[in-house]
């Protein structure tokens, strides 16, 4: 792991941020490896979702940095950072309802030639050939993630188990560097948890990074292959799960009625 860090593809650094005056994250610093998947663990409260919110660009920080393959993107809003290559799904699935499946799939894909309104009327069969070729890439996606036969459904009218793979698929064809998952798995029945963690997989296979967070601590020692663990808004050890299980804080904080409970299984 210490190879994979020394070009981390984030990085965040004393990230603080406030409530009217209630501390939700409290120097949270961390790096998330290039091309492996990374879970962001932790008891409820600890700041998990706030964290993502602040690197992604949905809240801004009270103080503190985050930088994107490199970049420091500290303040910038969430359009300009999903520009730089970064990517997140919701705890709430946030697809739109009125649009088909394809439809949302189309309009989240980045850098496309036809928002341009000169390009309409000045380029209008290369617009029309990249409309295509998005097209057809969007339904491959959708094939992928077992979609495409709602293609032309209404997004409102998916179960909360399609919804979650629509989200991912919205943020796959963006075709990001580094993909943030809210915890995907929240919801979903047990057969859709482990489909959904082979498609994680074969995105990080794909040369994708993936921070997600993600509360079944199976699926995380499953496929994860780093795990950062906050406490109280800040990061108290990142490692392996097989490793945190040793670590007497993680225990404390965290893991102590996860292990209890193994062991009385």
């Amino acid at each position: 792991m210490a190879n994979e860090l020394t070009n981390p593809i984030l990085s965040t650094r004393d990230l603080k941020k406030s409530f009217l005056g209630v501390t939700a994250v409290n120097g949270a610093t961390f790096d998330v490896p290039r091309n492996l998947i990374t879970a962001l663990i932790g008891p409820n409260g600890a700041g998990k979702t706030t964290v993502v919110s602040l690197i992604s660009g949905q809240i801004k920080a009270d103080s503190g940095q985050v930088s994107i393959d490199g970049v420091d993107v500290s303040g910038w809003p969430a359009h300009r950072i999903s520009q730089q290559g970064l990517m997140r799904t919701f705890q709430l699935s946030r697809e739109l309802g009125g649009m088909t499946v394809l439809e949302n799939l189309m309009v989240s894909a980045r850098r496309q030639s036809g928002e341009n309104l000169l390009n309409v009327f000045l380029r209008p069969g290369a617009v029309k050939k990249e409309e295509q070729a998005l097209a057809e890439r969007a339904l491959e996606i959708l094939n992928r993630y077992g979609l495409y036969h709602l293609r032309d459904s209404r997004a409102q009218a998916l179960s909360g188990g399609q919804k979650k793979l629509l989200e991912i698929s919205r943020a796959v064809i963006a075709d990001p560097k580094i993909l943030l998952l809210d915890e995907p798995m929240a919801g979903v029945n047990p057969a859709l948890i482990e489909k959904i963690g082979e498609y994680i997989i074969d995105l990080r296979n794909g040369g994708m990074s993936i921070l997600m967070i993600e509360h079944n601590l199976g699926i995380v020692e499953k496929i994860c292959d780093n795990v950062i663990v906050l406490a109280e808004g800040r990061t108290l050890a990142t490692g392996k799960m097989s490793e945190l299980r040793e670590n007497e804080e993680v225990v404390r904080a965290y893991l102590g009625e996860v292990i209890n409970a193994d062991n009385g299984r």
